[in-house]
């Protein structure tokens, strides 16, 4: 999760409206031309033809559409070749046609037969030819997949085609108002054939978790689901819980029309070594502990899912913190929780943030012009070997240093997938011992199982280092030892960074879904406890009879911890980003229910 710095001329001589669906494009500001008015110029509907003929005798465009892109300030030449070269792919590709054709303003040649989506190349990138000429003839083990006296470059079209496409989004989205590198994510997380109406609101969900959430969520009790409401309407929330104001921010009850807003830089309450901010946090009663909860998911969810998690855990603040101020990957995720702010400590030593520090063999194959110090967030999968080699060849095959537009297009494969140098214009993604490192988990925490459970296991964990700092407060108030309910358990994130406290584990009930996690977590526990661990395969097996059973047996708990699955709330779910109502992120509410479970037994 790239920092580019944008020269864009921040024209707002156009906006977009969506209507939801991701789909339209909305209306134009200028003249009063609409891209919905643009998408009814059917050509294949009966009636009259809309066009008018050029000197071919073929159908050209309608002398109205291209006056409505002149009334906008497109020369007309630019505007009848992007006409035609877009074709039948909506107005929205149109405009973005235009804004390109517009950008290289003398160096196009509207009578250069592009073809339709294919950017122009201007003089001065010729130097970049000779990197865009291999980049997708090449098989994994870098040998030529074109046949001999082929003039098909279909190959190179569609990567063109595909990277100017990106190109030419960004730019839109930079020109709507949207910073570069934002930009730029978003189309990591949406996919290059997202809409600029999909991409605006991918940004905006980024940027806020939304407005009030309207409506009553169901409880899920017993392992069934609605038997009964976990709560009747907002004014019973409040009336549980309070109303006190929320650091500086209004109620979440729907009142305010305020959405909660991502802080940036996202530090969280406090970091190591610097000053405290001031935060006006007030707990409810009922939410303070003990015992004490602590809750995490991605901080970039859809729009609303953040105020809906907060007013389901006691309407209380975030923390959002980003893990690159704990070590050098980024993680940008949300907490919630009843902890005490005062008195954090770090886990020593701290780990270095910088990729040359953590990994100082990289650093003498690093090249000038790649300017990362830190990695993206960490993810559960790799760049393919083809991609590497197409890498290495293209650098090999260019001048040193690399053509601007060459430099580009591989940082941004390097950003995307986390690619390191490891060797003459080699790059590699992170092995996952590297990963364990980063990510605060002793060496070869994972090992033993896959390469690719591995990495999926891995991408789904806990920052050590962060969460620790968070539960670094407990260690005063527990001198004995704790018992610890750790739902959604995955590799053990939380019973590491406990471990590293120094906080004795007396028992912990473990609820993990995946069986090669519990292994892991197994296979750590019986080598560095010995305390009592207790797994559960299926939260949903957890009912109200067992929590009970526990709390007789082992004395209560001290902390319930987890974070429920994000596979519905990352953006890197493009088909089922359906926020708390998917399949596997609607387990959040098991957490809620659990922990009410868990509260109202230890009070009686």
């Amino acid at each position: 999760m790239a920092h580019w710095v944008s020269d864009g001329d921040g024209s707002d001589s156009f906006e977009w409206d969506s209507d939801g669906n991701g789909e339209e494009a909305g209306s134009f500001n200028t003249a009063g031309a609409s891209s919905s008015a643009m998408a009814s110029t059917n050509t294949d509907a009966p009636g009259p033809s809309r066009r008018v003929a050029n000197g071919n005798g073929k159908a050209g465009p309608s002398a109205s559409l291209v006056q409505r892109y002149i009334d906008m300030g497109f020369a007309e030449e630019i505007v009848v070749k992007a006409i035609k070269d877009n074709g039948d792919n909506g107005a929205d590709a149109l405009v973005e046609l235009l804004l390109t054709y517009q950008e290289l303003g003398n160096d196009l040649n509207v009578d250069n037969g592009f073809a339709s989506g294919c950017v122009p190349q201007t003089v001065d990138d010729s130097g970049d030819d000779d990197f865009l000429e291999n980049w997708d003839d090449l098989d994994a083990g870098g040998r030529s997949t074109r046949v001999a006296n082929s003039v098909d470059d279909s190959g190179d079209e569609d990567f063109l085609h595909e990277m100017s496409q990106k190109d030419n989004k960004i730019d839109s989205l930079v020109k709507m108002g949207f910073p570069e590198d934002e930009a730029a994510l978003a189309i990591t997380r949406c996919g290059q054939d997202a809409s600029i109406s999909v991409l605006a609101d991918s940004i905006y969900a980024s940027q806020t978790a939304g407005d009030g959430y309207c409506g009553n969520l169901s409880d899920y009790e017993d392992g069934g689901r609605n038997k009964g409401r976990f709560m009747d309407g907002n004014n019973k929330k409040r009336k549980r819980y309070g109303s006190q104001a929320l650091g500086s921010r209004g109620p979440l009850d729907g009142s305010a029309d305020e959405p909660m807003l991502l802080p940036n830089p996202m530090v969280g309450f406090s970091l190591p070594d610097q000053w405290p901010r001031p935060v006006n946090r007030d707990l409810p009663a009922l939410a303070m502990g003990p015992p004490y909860f602590y809750y995490e998911n991605v901080a970039l969810a859809p729009k609303g899912v953040w105020t809906i998690i907060s007013r389901f855990l006691y309407d209380i603040q975030p923390e959002f913190v980003d893990s690159k101020y704990f070590c050098a990957a980024a993680r940008k995720r949300g907490y919630i929780h009843n902890l005490p702010l005062e008195n954090r400590s770090p886990l020593l030593p701290k780990p270095p943030r910088t990729i040359t520090v953590a990994f100082p063999h990289t650093k003498r194959w690093w090249p000038s012009w790649d300017p990362r110090q830190q990695f993206n967030c960490l993810q559960t999968c790799v760049s393919s070997a083809k991609l590497l080699e197409k890498i290495r060849v293209t650098l090999t095959n260019s001048s040193d240093p690399p053509p601007p537009r060459v430099q580009k297009l591989v940082l941004e494969e390097c950003r995307k997938w986390n690619l390191a140098w490891v060797g003459l214009n080699k790059v590699a993604p992170l092995e996952p011992d590297e990963m364990e490192f980063l990510l605060g988990f002793p060496k070869d925490h994972t090992r033993g199982i896959c390469r690719t459970e591995r990495f999926r296991s891995l991408g789904n964990s806990f920052q050590v280092d962060t969460v620790a700092y968070h539960l670094s407060v407990l260690k005063d108030m527990y001198p004995e030892g704790m018992n610890v309910l750790s739902l959604f358990s995955g590799i053990g994130g939380a019973e590491v960074a406990l471990h590293r406290l120094g906080i004795r584990m007396k028992t912990v009930i473990s609820v993990e879904k995946s069986e090669v996690n519990r292994t892991i977590l197994r296979s750590w526990w019986d080598q560095t406890q010995t305390g009592t661990l207790i797994e559960i395969n299926d939260v949903q097996t957890l009912t109200s009879e067992r929590i009970e059973a526990y709390i007789r047996r082992f004395g209560g708990f001290d902390l319930v911890i987890g974070g429920s699955p994000c596979n519905n709330l990352a953006g890197s779910n493009r088909h089922h980003r359906n926020g708390l109502e998917g399949e596997h992120s609607s387990l959040f509410f098991q957490y809620v229910r659990i922990l009410e479970s868990v509260k109202s037994i230890q009070r009686l």
